[in-house]
């Protein structure tokens, strides 16, 4: 077990009995089975309440998700502002998600930065933790090349004990891991799968005929998730299940059982919230929703500002539409150009 260089810090956060009830979390093997992995997991927003850090408000928001049906907690990542986050936030909001699941659901912490050392902190720090996981992403900013972000998965892997998952968005970092590359990094035995969040459906038969089932497929594009996932994907890292994790999980299912029209009606349906949540920037849309759905706060921190009055009335008419005029487990209430061979299963939309 990495040592816990940090753990004095936390004291000001914590108090003494607190610290000590969660020591057992803290000195807990991290290891998880590659098929707690899979399924529908959450990237977790951060709540804020008058600048700093509602821990209170995420530990609901967790015990929800579980209840829901959730596969796993995603928690520190771009849609928690990892990157406006302090250190010692980023391990009190793990340990919050480790404490409320109490081993109910994994937890996966996103660890990474621009820097190879800081990333491997990071991620010795979660390890540390209890984090089951670390959700990685690929160096922004300073834009290495392919051999250069292999190698950094390698100097991860080879310090931290913990298993790994590659996050690729190229629209936030400026590169794009190759297939190649992966293929490198999935003979590491910690490097477990991938968040694939380029939208491009393409590439999840590409990385399924190269991996076959030594690598998983997870999806971090929303809006393409159900194509991904009935093309071979393993799960999904989904934004807009904070506000609908009951229906990421109905759209997660027919996917598993190879549903198409139960999928596609489902994503049809979504589709004009998909829409208002591309208005701004994530994850200001989803905390405005959350707001509208469950009356949380929609504070961010900057440079990210809340949405403004239009769009937050848009994603709430999106949100209240999303049953539909008449029956909302009737077809007929939304118009596919294509109507499904089978009736989709009744799901409840305003949960």
């Amino acid at each position: 077990m990495p040592p816990r260089p940090f753990a004095a810090r936390q004291s000001q956060f914590l108090s003494m009995r607190e610290w000590n009830a969660e020591e057992d979390i803290m000195n807990s093997d991290s290891q998880v089975e590659r098929s707690r992995l899979t399924g529908v997991m959450t990237a977790l927003v951060t709540p804020f309440k008058n600048g700093n850090v509602d821990y209170r408000a995420i530990g609901e928001l967790a015990e929800w998700h579980i209840q829901s049906g959730i596969s796993a907690l995603v928690a520190c990542g771009t849609t928690g502002e990892a990157s406006t986050l302090t250190w010692d936030e980023r391990l009190r909001i793990i340990r919050t998600c480790l404490k409320v699941s109490n081993g109910r659901v994994p937890i996966i912490a996103g660890t990474g930065t621009s820097s190879t050392e800081l990333t491997i902190a990071y991620t010795s720090a979660a390890h540390s933790c209890g984090a089951d996981a670390a959700l990685i992403v690929t160096p922004y900013y300073n834009r290495p090349n392919q051999d250069g972000i292999v190698r950094h998965f390698e100097a991860i892997a080879a310090r931290v004990p913990i298993p790994v998952i590659v996050y690729n968005v190229p629209s936030r970092t400026g590169v794009d891991i190759s297939l190649q590359a992966l293929d490198r990094l999935s003979q590491m035995p910690s490097i477990l799968g991938i968040k694939d969040a380029t939208g491009d459906v393409r590439r999840v038969e590409e990385m399924r005929n190269t991996f076959g089932d030594r690598f998983i497929l997870l999806s971090g594009h929303d809006a393409s998730a159900h194509a991904f996932n009935l093309l071979g994907g393993d799960g999904m890292i989904s934004v807009m299940a904070n506000v609908l994790p009951h229906v990421f999980v109905a759209l997660q299912n027919a996917c598993i059982k190879g549903d198409w029209p139960t999928a596609k009606y489902i994503h049809q349906r979504l589709k004009p919230v998909l829409e208002a949540f591309e208005l701004d920037t994530n994850p200001c849309p989803v905390k405005a929703a959350l707001k509208h759905r469950r009356g949380m706060r929609d504070e961010v921190r900057l440079p990210l500002v809340t949405v403004a009055d239009d769009v937050a009335a848009q994603i709430a008419s999106a949100l209240d539409n999303l049953g539909g005029v008449t029956d909302p487990d009737h077809d007929a209430a939304f118009n596919l150009r294509e109507k499904p061979a089978i009736h989709p299963a009744p799901l409840a939309w305003r949960v």
